[in-house]
């Protein structure tokens, strides 16, 4: 039997776990919340410690040393994210920078999409992802309704049995009057990559496609050449930088370019070193491993939830099985027990010093009565964590 993918990356997960503080100092404690926001390794705490206490200052204002560096900071992330993503052509692709992904679609969908629609177009949306990949676009329908126009959006429709788009219902949907596609990377819930490469060849070359990559971006490789999406939006704060700041990469190849709108004021200049030094780390730790650890993390959870009848995972459920062969879930699993309520099992799990998301976890139309928990995993998680939390559901089976 060849050894798996938790055994052969273990020397290389254990030197990255140790870089992380707040793990190193609670080893009690498993933190099973990273799509939630993540934790941050020593070098992204030392770039933000390093630029406040020696060229902290305002960029693109002032013309002496401090502001000088800062601008150079700001732009060096600006290009570094073009990197991160694969950009196939950095020189007339655009970045800008937001708090998060929530703003950052919102700019797109009010700033952008709003001014392109006319009476009749039709726009293509995720009802069933995260709350914050559906708001904007109906928001940008009523903006265009208030002056007469009358734009249709409709749902992306789903497949049942794999849990992502479904692209063969999704071809009878597109027609002359389709003027606009957004899509999730992964899902935030399923935890399953959403397939959205196949989104273009269904909806042809000329639809711009904008992708909610809040839960991709920092846990596997993300390549715009390979998507061929118009933009990708993610946050900082779940790719290993600190909160408050975030990105929209657009490609200005269909449509006119993306400009936010109204004047921005002074960028999160700490922030932005924080998310140059955490693309750098991603990097140098290779996302692609990281990817590969947390989906075998996720197989072993998966695994070991449905040997226990009283839990039911969501999501795709021929994934289930360690040695399955159906799409593994990108380090996001989510279930319920038949009984306890999320909440409460959240407190439960808690216990036995693992953290986790109980809620309705922000999906579009879910309510409490919706409510699951949830494990999202990065790269500081281990199996032993794994083992602790199914040893705690066991005992509630």
């Amino acid at each position: 039997m060849e050894p798996d993918d938790l055994t052969l990356l273990g020397p290389w997960q254990r030197a990255l776990r140790a870089q992380f503080p707040i793990i190193a100092d609670h080893p009690d404690l498993a933190y099973l919340d990273s799509a939630a926001t993540s934790q941050k390794p020593h070098a992204v705490l030392a770039a933000v410690q390093e630029y406040l206490v020696t060229r902290n200052a305002n960029a693109g204002r002032g013309t002496y040393p401090w502001a000088n560096e800062t601008t150079a900071a700001v732009e060096r992330t600006r290009a570094r994210v073009k990197e991160f993503l694969g950009d196939p052509a950095p020189d007339r692709s655009a970045v800008h920078f937001v708090s998060g992904t929530s703003e950052g679609l919102r700019a797109v969908a009010l700033d952008w999409l709003v001014p392109q629609l006319a009476d009749g177009d039709e726009i293509l949306v995720p009802y069933a992802d995260h709350r914050a990949n559906l708001v904007p676009w109906l928001e940008a329908q009523r903006s265009v309704a208030r002056a007469g126009i009358d734009v249709r959006v409709r749902g992306l429709p789903y497949q049942e049995s794999s849990g992502d788009y479904d692209h063969r219902a999704l071809a009878d949907m597109v027609g002359p009057r389709t003027r606009f596609v957004a899509a999730t990377h992964v899902h935030h819930v399923l935890g399953g990559d959403m397939r959205v490469d196949r989104l273009r060849r269904v909806v042809g070359d000329g639809v711009p496609i904008c992708l909610d990559a809040a839960q991709s971006v920092g846990h596997l490789p993300l390549s715009v050449a390979d998507l061929d999406v118009d933009f990708v939006v993610f946050s900082g704060h779940k790719a290993l930088a600190l909160p408050g700041t975030g990105a929209v990469w657009a490609r200005q190849a269909r449509g006119p370019a993306f400009r936010p709108g109204g004047w921005s004021g002074t960028p999160n200049t700490v922030g932005l070193v924080s998310l140059g030094a955490a693309l750098d780390w991603l990097t140098a730790a290779d996302v692609g491993r990281i990817e590969r650890w947390t989906v075998a993390l996720a197989a072993r959870l998966t695994d070991g939830l449905r040997r226990l009848p009283q839990y039911e995972v969501l999501g795709c459920q021929l994934s289930l099985a360690a040695d399955g062969t159906a799409a593994r879930r990108r380090g996001i699993v989510s279930f319920r027990h038949r009984d306890i309520p999320p909440q409460d099992l959240g407190f439960i799990l808690y216990t036995h010093g693992c953290m986790v998301r109980a809620d309705s976890l922000c999906r579009a139309g879910a309510d409490e009565t919706d409510g699951a928990v949830r494990v999202s995993l990065h790269v500081h998680n281990t199996p032993e964590e794994i083992d602790t939390l199914l040893t705690a559901l066991r005992a509630l089976d």
